[in-house]
């Protein structure tokens, strides 16, 4: 559930999706299919964009954390998520497009901003040939460029690759951004689904708290999670040193809260950890 609440009723918005896997040109062709359906917003990679511009959000290529990309892409971010809504809130009514690499994404997308479910879905066969898209699939693997339909300037500040090239679209309205859309090469490519198993993170923890030269041994992990939050319990058994027992849980905690975040990208809500025995030397 979002943590905050509607004032807009649902039909205020209009929504569509604009849909196809990953490097098959969507963003190339975002703006045309924009303009041919009338579409006030696209929603693209995090970003709230009009005719260019950047109203709302943050784009998931300013991660450089593949797993907080894939969150941002998805708004699982309460602020971020917060700051689309408000914006969409005042400027209803309007009609949004949701750009995703499938009905299934773009869905997500739209409930976690409490939009309603996408009433129409463009595929991108509709408006791009087969050698269109497999052209763009290869410049997506072989050189790990992105398009991003908003101007080199509006784009500038809001990513953590390499900007490559500016394009304007071949066909031109009166407003100066529209149309325009920018080449990235961010500082990741990915394919696919994504999953960390838990022991995957129960490793790490054993390695950083093994670290520790007070830390005799590591006698359980485990690994929690609620909304997309991890929590950890973490057992050990010590020896006395250099830092009391109190100094010394404080400081695994940080080392390990700040490991997993910054290896995982996830969000960590809680790291308990129980001294089960203590060496005295």
């Amino acid at each position: 559930m979002n943590p905050y609440i509607k004032t807009t009723p649902a039909k205020e918005f209009r929504v569509i999706a604009f849909v196809g896997p990953a490097g098959t040109g969507k963003s190339q062709r975002a703006q045309l299919v924009a303009r041919e359906n009338e579409v006030d917003f696209m929603i693209d990679d995090g970003l709230l964009i009009s005719k260019g511009r950047i109203m709302a959000g943050r784009s998931a290529k300013s991660e450089r954390n593949l797993v907080r990309a894939i969150r941002r892409a998805m708004f699982q971010f309460p602020d971020h998520r917060k700051a689309v809504r408000t914006f969409l809130e005042k400027n209803a009514p309007c009609k949004i497009m949701v750009l995703g690499t499938s009905i299934s994404m773009a869905e997500k997308i739209a409930r976690a901003l409490s939009l309603p479910t996408p009433e129409l879905i463009i595929d991108i066969t509709e408006v791009a040939s087969p050698e269109e898209i497999i052209n763009a699939r290869r410049e997506r693997h072989e050189k790990g460029q992105h398009a991003v339909p908003v101007s080199r300037t509006q784009l500038r500040k809001n990513f953590a690759g390499k900007l490559v090239v500016h394009l304007r679209g071949l066909f031109k309205s009166q407003d100066k951004e529209d149309g325009e859309r920018t080449i990235v090469r961010p500082p990741f490519s990915f394919f696919g689904a994504l999953t960390i198993d838990p022991s995957a993170i129960e490793d790490m923890v054993r390695h950083v708290i093994s670290l520790s030269p007070q830390v005799k041994e590591v006698e359980d992990i485990k690994v929690g999670s609620s909304d997309d939050v991890i929590s950890l319990d973490i057992t050990v058994n010590v020896t006395t040193g250099k830092l009391n027992f109190r100094e010394l849980g404080k400081r695994e905690q940080k080392r390990v809260a700040s490991a997993v975040r910054f290896f995982t990208g996830l969000d960590i809500g809680k790291v308990d950890i129980r001294i089960a025995e203590v060496f005295f030397q």
